[in-house]
């Protein structure tokens, strides 16, 4: 596996012998599989300067390496890959917000509110002290 244009150079050589050797900067990233004259070869996490022109090649002696059209990766960056984990959480803190109004009323409708707003009536003992309705009274 070749990168023919932005960056050229081996990608992946596998002999005849399946001995191979990979590219330093996809080392981690790249598996392959191979069956009889088939193989299958797998990038994991691409990043922005991995877009190039990729070409499959096979190594003939004695012959200059014939000119193949690839294929083109274009890696662009991935602002979006968290949309579907993004409304998953809005979703999950909307669902837990209208739970937690639904218990507040339900609360609030068990227990008598009124009763914690209205002005409570002092207990008053009003007594008169005047001269006259003391008049004739022991006062102990």
């Amino acid at each position: 596996l070749l990168r023919t244009h932005v960056q050229p150079g081996r990608v992946l050589y596998v002999s005849k012998l399946n001995t191979s050797s990979v590219s330093p900067a996809f080392e981690s990233r790249l598996g392959y599989s191979r069956q009889g004259n088939r193989m299958v070869i797998a990038l994991h996490n691409l990043q922005e300067d991995d877009s190039d022109n990729y070409v499959c090649a096979e190594e003939v002696t004695n012959a200059p390496l014939l000119s193949a059209s690839g294929t083109v990766v274009l890696v662009k960056e991935a602002e979006q890959a968290c949309v579907k984990s993004c409304w998953g959480v809005y979703a999950l803190s909307a669902m837990v917000a209208l739970l937690f109004c639904a218990l507040m009323c339900c609360t609030l409708h068990r227990v008598d509110v009124k009763k914690y707003f209205q002005k409570k009536k002092p207990n008053v003992v009003y007594e008169d002290m005047s001269y006259n309705s003391r008049h004739g009274t022991l006062v102990r």
